[in-house]
This record gives C-alpha cells, structure tokens and sequence, in this order.
C-alpha cells in the first residue's frame, strides 16, 4: 500500500486515503455533521479497495500511518534548506578596545543589514515520501540578553543610530544600563541577541507550524560611569 497518492496519505485508523477538502463545504452542508465551518475541517477519504470516496467531519487532522515521513517531517526538511542564521548585531555603544558607553546613556540595538536568511520571510519547498510542502519562516521576535541581568524582547529590527538622536532613546528597542560594566569578564557585558522564528507550513492536506529559537549572537560592550570617564 503506498504511503501517498493522488487522493492523499494513507490512515490505518480511517482505513482510507485521506486529504483536506478543498474548497471547504459551505455551511450547513451535511458534511459537517452538526459542527460550524472552522471548528475542525472535512476530508475527503478515498478507499481504494471499493473505489468509494466519502467526506468526513474530523476536529483534528487524522494521524499518516504510512512508513513514509510525516508531513511536519518534510517541513523539516524545508526548513533545513532555508539556512536561517543568527542576526548581525547593531548596538551604540559599539564593541571595541576604545568605545565605551556611559551609565544612564540610552542603548540602541537592532538587526545590523537582516536579509532573507537573518530575518525573513523566506520561503522554500521539500519533498519526501510522495509528501510536497511549502514552509515560510519569519522571525517573530529578538530576545537580547544585556549581561547585566536584563532581557529586552523586540518584535522588530530595532532602530539603527544616528549622532542626529543624541540622547534620545530608541523608539524601537532600546536599554538603559544603570551600572558599569567594570568588574565583569573582561569589564564588559556580554550582549546576547536570540532570534525567535516562526516557520508557517502546509501541504498534504495539513498546515501547522514550527517555533525555533536557538539562533543566537554574542558582543561584548564597555560601559562606565561619567565621572570616571572625565578624570
């Protein structure tokens, strides 16, 4: 018995071919047993042995029992393709032997020249098992740690600084240190940024989606206090 065909993957529990009926009926229509169009979704189950195809009312996507790979699985393997990346940090104070923030000054920090592979969307397609799926991936937000026991999250690229600013804060994503950086590793923070990407799948008559969160970055940026600075 083939995992897939034309009228869908294979179900043990259905006993039949299944796929997502496309378009949905309208409501009312007796397919829907009872329920309301967008609570769960009909199918369309196909028996090769009788030749008989029927539509069904299921809350959730039957399960592939074929020895193939699973739909999510094939998405996988689109979101393999995609070569997703940590960010390139934008921060002011910049890293550097001889930069130096000051304690109280508004930090800026964004997603230094993103592209598709950085931040999205991207789109890419798998197939495996007689499965095709088409996955898009986004990052949905960035987590920066602050080293000084501080996390920011933004759901944006940040806003790049220029001199023309002076001391005003970040309209986007930004942190203010209230202590110096003297007396950690090497007398810096270590600025950690985490990308937060959210990977939108469908094919096979399923759609779903996948959270990744392991990208990350590291700078180190100085940062002291006023007084000091001046003597």
């Amino acid at each position: 018995m083939p995992c897939s065909n034309d009228f869908g993957y294979w179900s043990n529990a259905l006993n039949c071919y299944v796929r997502l009926a496309d378009p949905q009926p309208s409501e009312g229509d007796p397919a829907w047993q009872g329920h309301e169009p967008g609570d769960g979704n009909v199918y369309e189950c196909w028996q090769p042995q009788t030749d008989l195809q029927i539509q069904i009312w299921l809350a959730t996507p039957p399960p592939n029992s074929g020895a193939g790979p699973t739909p999510r699985e094939v998405a996988q393997l689109a979101v393999d393709r995609m070569n997703l990346r940590a960010i390139e940090i934008g921060i002011v104070p910049e890293p550097g032997p001889d930069r130096i923030g000051i304690v109280g000054m508004p930090v800026y920090m964004w997603v230094k020249d993103p592209d598709e592979h950085t931040w999205g969307p991207i789109t890419a397609t798998a197939s495996a098992g007689g499965v095709t799926i088409s996955a898009t991936a986004r990052v949905e937000s960035i987590q920066w740690d602050m080293g000084d026991g501080t996390k920011v999250t933004c759901h944006n690229k940040g806003t790049p600084y220029k001199s023309a600013y002076g001391r005003s804060k970040s309209p986007t994503c930004g942190h203010t240190y209230e202590t110096e950086s003297a007396g950690e590793p090497g007398d810096k923070f270590t600025v950690t940024a985490t990308s937060s990407w959210v990977v939108s799948w469908e094919g096979a008559g399923q759609s779903g989606t996948i959270r990744l969160n392991g990208l990350q970055r590291s700078v180190r940026v100085a940062v002291g206090e006023a007084q000091v600075l001046v003597q």
